[in-house]
């Protein structure tokens, strides 16, 4: 007899503003379902940020990523490709795929989804609770020690840093 059982996620339903919130990277990050409520099958985000915005040049291994822009302009370096997209705008990222992205207008808004869930963790882990739902403060410019510390905790989820943030 088989006693094994499957887990039936909860449904999930939050308002606007609802969330669990992050400052993460000079980025805020409210975060609509993580790995644990999902089974394991995903974690999606809300996330704003401002021009300073850039994020080094990474792959995963072990994630799809997608991403839908809610407000203004960023720039996906996906593999080869360069796209600056706008409100309305789509991109999906397979594992294994290279790339980054910018924020180009002064704000933007995105909603992100990975899956299959897990390095939803990392952002828990590497960020802070946000004290409003708002930008964070800038943060300080990081010293080596910082993004040795940074691009191993990447690697412990299977994510390697393959170069710098782009440049405007």
């Amino acid at each position: 007899m088989d006693t094994t059982q499957s887990v039936v996620p909860t449904a999930i339903t939050l308002a606007a503003n609802e969330g669990r919130a992050l400052w993460h990277l000079g980025a805020l990050l409210v975060f609509k379902a993580l790995g644990s409520e999902t089974n394991g099958q995903f974690w999606a985000f809300e996330g704003l940020a401002d021009h300073n915005m850039a994020v080094p040049l990474h792959v995963h291994d072990r994630d799809d990523e997608f991403w839908y822009v809610l407000e203004g302009e960023i720039a996906f370096y996906i593999g080869d490709e360069v796209r600056t997209l706008t409100a309305g705008s789509f991109a999906y990222v397979p594992r294994k795929v290279p790339h980054t992205f910018q924020i180009r207008s002064e704000t933007a808004r995105w909603f992100g989804v990975g899956t299959p869930a897990g390095f939803d963790q990392w952002f828990f882990e590497t960020g802070e609770q946000a004290k409003s739902l708002t930008l964070p403060p800038p943060p300080p410019p990081p010293d080596a020690d910082a993004l040795n510390t940074l691009v191993a905790s990447l690697k412990a989820y299977g994510t390697d840093t393959l170069g710098p943030p782009p440049t405007r």
